[in-house]
């Protein structure tokens, strides 16, 4: 069975096209995840994950391409997501423990409220518009195509005042680096 049509009977709730498809791909792309994760059972996790959504989603879901490709780009996108869920864990773990430490002295308690004027005199100075962009995206998380979306804007120009509002931020952190 092609894989165009295969697909086309899975859209179809074609329980044994879904079935062939799992057998003929889930090593493969077991195998693919893992290379990322170095982690056998989140490979598995991730890949089963892929599948389900597959299956849930199949009625709405048009794939043009490889359906080979769409379910490898699905598995590389899940396993970057975990990744990046795991440093964030990573870093509230280290914050907490930086919370946590009652050894917080008056350098660096100085250091640290100096830091926070820096940030704020330079977001001051931002452009309104591009004030709100840095904001949406690092205060509340929203990503760039969200960003564009709720402000009527295209994304360039989301990334473009980004790029102008980090550069502000090196600039400022480099002077602040320099006076210490």
């Amino acid at each position: 069975m092609s894989v165009a049509i295969q697909f086309a009977s899975i859209k179809n709730g074609d329980i044994k096209a879904y079935e062939t498809l799992f057998r003929s791909l889930y090593p493969a792309l077991c195998a693919y995840a893992n290379k990322l994760l170095n982690d056998a059972d989140w490979a598995e996790e991730m890949v089963q994950e892929v599948f389900y959504l597959l299956w849930k989603n199949k009625t709405q879901l048009t794939i043009t391409g490889s359906l080979n490709a769409y379910l490898y780009k699905a598995v590389h996108n899940k396993c970057l997501h975990l990744i990046a869920h795991r440093q964030v864990k990573e870093k509230y773990s280290q914050h907490q423990q930086y919370q946590n430490n009652e050894v917080f002295n008056a350098d660096e308690a100085m250091h640290t409220g100096e830091l926070y004027t820096v940030y704020k005199n330079t977001l001051r100075t931002l452009p309104q518009r591009c004030r709100q962009i840095f904001q949406m995206n690092r205060n509340y998380g929203y990503k760039y195509h969200e960003i564009a979306e709720k402000l009527s804007i295209s994304v360039k120009t989301v990334e473009a005042d980004m790029g102008k509002a980090l550069k502000a931020f090196r600039q400022s952190l480099a002077a602040y680096n320099a006076n210490d």
